[in-house]
């Protein structure tokens, strides 16, 4: 049996304060070692790893955009910001549209071209910096007009941006298995438009739609594409083939662009799905607008002038204008009420949603 002496007890004793002393050293080296570890991987992260924002190219003729795009870049994180509303008149620039024309047709470069703005999916924009007002859906109706498009799109987007607008561009393309000659009479404005305004609304809730032509490129900043209280008439000055003459067509033309709230163009059911071929179908839209008790509001002549892009011209309707006189009797039976389609393909492209109709079941 062994007895603790005193002098043992010493050596046990310092050999415990020993042991605690290395334990204490070893705590404080650790956790200097793991500092030193985590600040190396913040500054590794920090530099050498690229951006998964990268800055987008530039096109050259659009430089001018960025002066009122804001800093941030649109995130899939949510964050909470209070935006106030954007101003009624935005600040737009107090001169006139310089034209920009792609290079070539081709979709895929006018979405590199406008890679600045940073649209969101399906040719949505929306301000950054306030809140908009309005909804706004842009329905175009579209055939065999490529040229006509990319140069709509590479215009109109930096247009409606600068007026600090949540818009959605809708391109509605006509097929049908009889349509196989480009101008072969058969194109249906009207009834695109209305496919253009009932799928629109299954994404969301539009306040306020705007019916555009392919071929026009509006050429004032103060043109506001701006939800009217009254059916608007937006292009009553085109200049056409070149020559620099604006004018209106005559006194009730109500073509071209045209811009209505969702309830207004409920209201009138919206087009005749009943013209088929060139013509006729926007008069017979500003019929359904008079017959309702509302009003055509325009702006002044030399606000609402637009660029006529060259194309070649549909043969018109040769009973568009006995369509147009008997037009009254439809009005209530004819249009968003009465529309038959199929719908074949809706896509988000970077700069617009995309729907495929099929229109020949009303052929048959």
């Amino acid at each position: 049996m062994y007895i603790l002496t005193l002098p043992r007890v010493k050596i046990l004793f310092g050999f415990g304060i020993a042991c605690l002393l290395v334990q204490l050293l070893f705590i404080s080296y650790y956790n200097e070692i793991r500092l030193f570890y985590n600040n190396l991987c913040n500054n590794i992260v920090k530099h050498d790893v690229p951006s998964t924002h990268p800055e987008p190219k530039h096109h050259p003729k659009l430089s001018s955009i960025l002066d009122i795009i804001d800093e941030k870049i649109q995130t899939n994180e949510t964050k909470v910001i209070h935006l106030t509303l954007c101003p009624q008149i935005p600040p737009v620039p107090n001169e006139n549209v310089s034209v920009l024309v792609p290079d070539r047709d081709k979709l895929e470069e006018v979405a590199q071209q406008l890679s600045c703005l940073r649209l969101l999916e399906g040719g949505h924009q929306k301000p950054l910096d306030c809140q908009a007002r309005y909804k706004i859906a842009i329905i175009v109706p579209y055939r065999n007009r490529l040229s006509n498009l990319c140069t709509l799109l590479l215009n109109l987007h930096p247009f409606l941006t600068k007026q600090q607008l949540d818009y959605t561009i809708f391109v509605v393309e006509q097929f049908n298995k009889t349509l196989i000659v480009q101008d072969d009479g058969l194109f249906n404005r009207g009834m695109l438009m209305n496919i253009g305004f009932t799928e629109a609304l299954k994404l969301y809730d539009f306040d306020c739609f705007f019916f555009h032509d392919v071929d026009l490129i509006p050429l004032n900043y103060k043109n506001l594409y701006s939800c009217p209280d009254q059916p608007r008439h937006m292009a009553l000055a085109v200049d056409k083939r070149n020559f620099s003459v604006f004018r209106l067509p005559y006194f009730d033309y109500f073509g071209g662009v045209t811009a209505m709230s969702q309830t207004h163009f409920k209201l009138i059911n919206g087009f005749s799905n009943m013209f088929w071929g060139w013509g006729a179908e926007d008069d017979d839209l500003r019929h359904r607008v008079i017959a309702n008790k509302l009003s055509v509001t325009r702006y002044p002549l030399d606000v609402g002038r637009y660029h006529s892009c060259s194309h070649h011209y549909q043969t018109p309707n040769p009973k568009r204008l006995e369509l147009l006189d008997s037009g009254w009797k439809r009005q209530k039976t004819d249009g968003l009420n009465s529309l038959k389609y199929q719908l074949i393909a809706l896509k988000k492209f970077q700069v617009f949603t995309y729907l495929l109709v099929d229109l020949s079941d009303n052929l048959s």
